[in-house]
């Protein structure tokens, strides 16, 4: 079975291999394959930034059609898609600045996962409702490498390739980020 979430198993990074030749050889399964690796984490990817599921979607088509239209895909497939959903998110983001929507990004940087028992699922909107408090006191710089490598489970190295910057500040913003957390949970114990 084909985790929703490529982790860089061995079987996940065959299955990108796979994809990549599929892609590069024009196979029309390629989507297929690309929905089944990613669809989901970069639907949620989408909406982060969005705030919104229909423009989250309408994101991911685009992104799709650009992926199976590229004239060339890189080895680096993982990072390389990422980078390329980043960016075609905050170029919405800029367009919908110049329009003046006004439309709120979310706080909650996650899709509610399946919750069970009416207290569990107030515990967790309670729990979440904090951390997103937390996480939104952050710079954005932080905020953002947080999200790639918590919620998304990039590497430090692909999240580098991602946000075109050194690794060695990617983990820094990390640390960064996570100390300031706990700083700021710990004023609110």
């Amino acid at each position: 079975m084909i985790e929703d979430q490529p982790t860089g198993t061995s079987d996940s990074t065959a299955k990108i291999a796979e994809l990549v030749a599929a892609l590069r050889s024009g196979e029309g399964d390629a989507a297929g394959l690309f929905n089944q690796l990613f669809r989901d984490a970069l639907l949620r990817f989408c909406w982060g930034y969005l705030g919104s599921m229909d423009e989250a979607e309408d994101a991911l088509q685009d992104i799709l059609y650009k992926v199976l239209t590229a004239q060339h895909t890189p080895d680096e497939f993982r990072p390389w898609v990422y980078k390329m959903t980043r960016n075609h998110c905050l170029n919405l983001i800029r367009d919908r600045q110049r329009r003046h929507d006004n439309i709120a990004l979310p706080s909650d940087s996650m899709i509610y996962e399946s919750l069970t028992g009416h207290l569990t699922r107030l515990v967790k909107d309670e729990m979440r409702s904090k951390l997103s408090e937390l996480v939104l006191q952050l710079p954005d710089t932080q905020r953002e490498v947080l999200r790639l490598r918590y919620v998304e489970a990039l590497s430090r190295a692909e999240i580098a390739e991602v946000l075109d910057i050194a690794e060695p500040l990617v983990k820094s913003r990390i640390f960064d980020g996570l100390q300031k957390l706990r700083a700021l949970s710990e004023e609110l114990s």
